[in-house]
């Protein structure tokens, strides 16, 4: 049996375990994501009733022997972000992506930091949209899924402003003939690339981040997306 001790994590999703324990979701910034057992969660004495909740900085103590392991600590180490209104649902939409393409175990410290940066702008009421592009990019660079933006697919000429291109999810940019339903500017794809996006590249970047992502993820859809236009 391993302990870990004096984890930074966050809680990304919970659910009931027995009459009165919870199984939690944890994104920690050494060891991932990670399944931990807290016993007696529920009860109303517990220690950890206000504690175990999405975005609140924690650290947190556990064992583990199997794929779940066992809370032993969790504590609140600093104020959380303050999310309301489309802040919140993008930050519920951010904890479901890491939850999807995260496997256990596998550690991400540069998404973690990233992460906790997003909430902060978001709580600071940062525009959303352009900050979720970027959180999307790096999420998908960590977990091997890696955008080509600056090169075409299989030429390797470089993307130019000007043109347009069919971007194909497990591959890259395809030159395109022109504007079209799935296609995407140059000048977009050269935006996301160099992390400057202007408000006029948003739209594109949007549809082409769900296409990208919803290929990656399956037939099952984020339900997330339901709650919110980011």
């Amino acid at each position: 049996m391993s302990r870990m001790q004096l984890e930074p994590a966050y809680v990304l999703h919970s659910r009931s375990f027995r009459e009165t324990s919870l199984i939690v979701e944890a994104f920690t910034r050494e060891h991932g994501r990670v399944a931990v057992v807290a016993r007696g969660a529920k009860s109303p004495r517990s220690r950890w009733k206000n504690v175990l909740q999405p975005f609140r900085p924690l650290v947190i103590s556990w064992s583990q022997k199997s794929d779940l392991g066992t809370l032993a600590a969790a504590d609140q180490v600093a104020s959380p972000p303050v999310l309301q209104g489309q802040a919140l649902y993008c930050g519920l939409y951010m904890n479901e992506l890491l939850m999807r393409l995260l496997h256990r175990g596998d550690p991400h410290a540069e998404v973690f930091e990233r992460y906790r940066q997003a909430l902060s702008e978001l709580a600071a009421e940062a525009p959303p949209q352009p900050l979720l592009r970027v959180f999307e990019k790096h999420l998908l660079d960590a977990t091997g899924y890696a955008m080509l933006l600056d090169r075409e697919y299989g030429s390797g000429a470089e993307i130019q402003p000007r043109s347009w291109y069919e971007y194909q999810p497990d591959r890259g940019p395809v030159l395109s003939v022109g504007p079209g339903e799935g296609r995407v500017s140059g000048a977009a794809l050269l935006a996301l690339h160099a992390e400057n996006m202007q408000a006029e590249y948003l739209p594109e970047l949007r549809r082409l981040m769900r296409a990208v992502i919803g290929y990656h993820l399956g037939s099952k859809p984020l339900a997330s997306l339901a709650l919110f236009s980011g």
